[in-house]
């Protein structure tokens, strides 16, 4: 074909596809990007959330109907209890000692060195402190971390810089008051820490005159500690910077105590004890909050309502530690190596927009709980207990959903500042938990390394007791510098809260515990080492009574007259 035909086929055939394209006006209009409804989005959420929060509710406000209710005969308000888990070889695989541990979350990074202020410069040995050896390792070491009470009156040894660590961006970088000391008024208040029985049992464990000589070499152990949360700077802190630094230098490098937490693995705590028998966690902190429903024991340390003052949480405490230390080496196979004190984070207070100041006060108050024992006793007073995970709290304060939040003194970093007024309170607790190696990690550790860890958690606890003097006080004030007020109870608030652990948190705990059927050791325990501390007994038929007091601060009195009822 010529090409000049060619060339007007080509032409012919783009006119017909020029005329056949759609032109602009033929294409369907585009679809318009809808704008997002930012308040319809956040209002379903919060129905979405009100909804999970009414079964939630429903539930709880089911428990407290139980625990107000005295059981019947043909019901049983909670589930039979769960059977200890039997630690044997038989029922969990046998962990190795891992030299090179099995790669977990990364620890937050600790800096290369702990900065410690300078202690106190002490006077010249006396006589009688040179004729001593505990004598002279108290002069030695008073007036900064290390240092220990030996009953000779000299409290002012005791007073002096607490450990500090870099943690600037909470609230401040140290451990003790805003100078970061614990002062002689705190340490004066609190002398009976330092003439109890406990605390010189602690000195005579740790050894200080006689430590056990360093004899193994070679060793690289790393013993990972889970703790609740690495924020908490009066016990998590205080481990990595005392008690983790002085086993490193003690071992001569040879053991190293990596803090971790519960957060961090992304663990809710529930499973501690399994985790511990089967070696997942090596060493860990029991939490009663976490565990206490598997193991009905625990929860007689955090029966609110029921302590008059520290004191007397602590004379209970110590009564209950060998019970305690029992129940978990028995249960998992493992071994109890110290206590935790937390005397910040132990005094409840409830955080409101709402003054309470009398037992009417809590009428229909939606108050988040932190346990089962904490709803028993704002359902007894008249509050209505709402369960809800910790993260949410603050939210549902700023929004209404909720009318207070129940937490310990030194919340300050959970910001309730932000959204509530008042800080009422306090309910009275000196908090402890119980820190263990797993059974198997542990005996794989060389017999002089195991005395030297020992040698070291009570020489821990010692430090702890010394800076439990000035947490309470200064978890206060950081509150009341925020910008909350604080509405202390008064008598008919204390006299409600100790009416609301006798006739509601106790027996909801009996109930749980399947008593009088069950739990007759637990409660032998109850009634031997904490009735006797507050002035009452669980009688055969599950009836909580009150008593004459026989131990601890307010021997001889009966809870009338503690409290000043008329």
């Amino acid at each position: 074909m010529p090409k000049f035909a060619l060339f007007l086929l080509a032409c012919a055939g783009l006119v017909i596809l020029a005329c056949t394209t759609p032109t602009p006006t033929d294409l369907p209009p585009p679809t318009p990007t809808p704008t997002p409804n930012v308040e319809a989005t956040v209002a379903a959420g919060i129905a979405g959330t009100r909804e999970a929060e009414a079964a939630i509710e429903a539930t709880i406000e089911a428990s407290v109907a139980a625990t107000l209710t005295p059981p019947q005969p043909t019901a049983t308000p909670y589930p039979t209890n769960t059977p200890y888990p039997t630690a044997t070889a038989t029922l969990r695989p046998t962990p190795t000692l891992r030299r090179t541990p099995t790669p977990r979350p990364t620890a937050t990074p600790r800096p290369t060195s702990t900065p410690r202020p300078t202690p106190t410069p002490r006077p010249t040995l006396t006589a009688a402190q040179l004729a001593s050896p505990l004598g002279r390792y108290a002069a030695e070491h008073a007036g900064g971390p290390g240092a220990i009470y030996t009953g000779d009156g000299d409290w002012e040894s005791l007073s002096g810089p607490a450990t500090y660590y870099e943690f600037a961006d909470i609230f401040g970088a140290n451990l003790g008051d805003e100078d970061g000391y614990v002062p002689l008024y705190a340490i004066e208040q609190h002398q009976w820490i330092f003439e109890s029985d406990y605390y010189h049992e602690l000195i005579r464990k740790a050894r200080l005159t006689s430590p056990t000589p360093l004899t193994t070499q070679g060793e690289s152990i790393t013993l990972q500690y889970t703790c609740i949360d690495q924020i908490l700077l009066w016990w998590c802190r205080h481990l990595e910077s005392y008690f983790a630094s002085n086993v490193l230098e003690r071992t001569n490098g040879q053991i190293e105590v990596e803090i971790i937490s519960f957060r961090e693995l992304g663990w809710d705590g529930s499973d501690t004890m399994a985790l511990l028998a089967d070696g997942t966690l090596p060493m860990t902190e029991i939490f009663v909050n976490y565990v206490g429903w598997e193991f009905p024991i625990l929860p007689v340390q955090y029966l609110w309502g029921i302590w008059y003052d520290h004191q007397t949480h602590y004379a209970a405490l110590t009564n209950l530690f060998a019970d305690i230390t029992q129940v978990v080496e028995d249960e998992t196979g493992a071994q109890v190596l110290f206590h935790n004190w937390i005397a910040g984070l132990g005094d409840l207070f409830i955080f409101s927009n709402h003054r309470i100041e009398h037992p009417d006060d809590f009428a229909d108050l939606k108050i988040r709980s932190q346990s089962v024992e904490f709803s028993a006793y704002v359902g007894h007073i008249g509050g209505q207990p709402r369960a809800m995970a910790y993260s949410q709290v603050h939210t549902a304060l700023e929004r209404g959903i909720i009318d207070a939040a129940v937490d310990g003194a030194d919340s300050i970093y959970d910001r309730y500042h932000e959204v509530t007024d008042y800080m009422n309170g306090p309910i009275y607790s000196f908090r402890s938990t119980t820190n263990a190696v797993n059974g198997d990690v542990w005996g794989d550790i060389p017999a002089d390394l195991q005395q030297i860890l020992i040698e070291e958690g009570a020489k821990h606890e010692l430090e702890a007791l010394r800076l439990a003097a000035i947490q309470n006080l200064i978890a206060v004030q950081r509150n009341i510098d925020a910008g909350l007020e604080l509405v202390e109870f008064g008598p008919e608030m204390r006299q409600a809260s100790f009416e609301a652990a006798r006739d509601s948190v106790v027996p909801n705990w009996l109930r749980r515990i399947g008593y009088p059927d069950e739990g007759q050791d637990t409660v032998a325990v109850f009634n031997d080492k904490v009735g006797p501390v507050v002035g009452l007994r669980v009688e055969p038929d599950g009836s909580v009574v009150e008593v004459l007091i026989t131990q601890g601060p307010h021997a001889g009195k009966t809870a009338a007259e503690v409290l000043g009822r008329r």
